[in-house]
């Protein structure tokens, strides 16, 4: 416990900046992205990357709303933990996190998919008792309700991901809170098709694009070494 406190004690007021600049910034786009496809014209081109004989062999867990809820909270714990690395990694971790998000944000604005929940029976599920069901009426509600956009790539799985890899193999956080952010990112990413809030590509993208450009920005740093 006293290394803990420690610990925290070592994050620099910058690094809480930071970590909540960061959250505001994901929503942000998140959302701009859906009204610019809606002004050009795109999201009226929306379509669904559904891949049945996969993404209709995923059950709907409600449970596993509580674990995609907290992704918020360990998205803000991501740069404030990446903060007590190497100056260097620190600058590594934001330059590929901010491609990512625009890589993600492109994707919103010009190739917007789309997930009908109606279709998919997930407003009638939500609609049950329980308060599980009552928590995915929430986030269904607060993301366009019978209708989802913004599917591809996932924000969830690709910043996740990124928070993963900010402290991967950095000597200054522990052995212990390495573990903790691959299984939380793990489970986050298998929260948003358990949830029913993406599909399995969504999946694939939002990692692939967190590790493309992880691997992107260790390659263009390593030869400037």
């Amino acid at each position: 416990m006293n290394k803990l406190i420690e610990k925290i004690k070592k994050i620099p007021k910058w690094g809480y900046a930071v970590g909540l600049l960061y959250f505001g910034l994901q929503y942000g786009m998140y959302r701009l992205g859906e009204w610019l496809s809606g002004i050009i014209g795109t999201k009226r081109n929306a379509f669904e990357w559904k891949i049945q004989f996969i993404d209709d062999r995923i059950p709907l867990i409600p449970a596993f709303v509580v674990i995609y809820i907290f992704s918020y909270v360990f998205w803000i714990c991501g740069p404030i933990a990446v903060s007590l690395t190497s100056k260097k990694n620190f600058k590594k971790y934001i330059i590929g996190l901010t491609l990512a998000y625009i890589i993600g944000f492109l994707f919103f604005v010009f190739m917007p998919t789309y997930m009908d929940r109606v279709k998919e029976g997930l407003m009638e599920q939500a609609a049950k008792p329980g308060v599980f069901n009552k928590l995915l009426a929430t986030v269904y509600g607060a993301d366009g309700s019978e209708m989802a956009y913004n599917l591809v790539p996932s924000y969830h799985c690709l910043i996740s991901t990124y928070c993963y890899l900010g402290v991967r193999k950095q000597p200054e956080i522990s052995k212990g809170f390495r573990v903790y952010s691959l299984i939380m990112a793990i489970l986050i990413s298998i929260s948003t098709v358990c949830t029913k809030q993406h599909y399995i590509i969504d999946v694939v993208t939002g990692v692939g694009i967190s590790i493309g450009c992880y691997l992107l920005m260790n390659k263009v740093y390593s030869d400037r070494d």
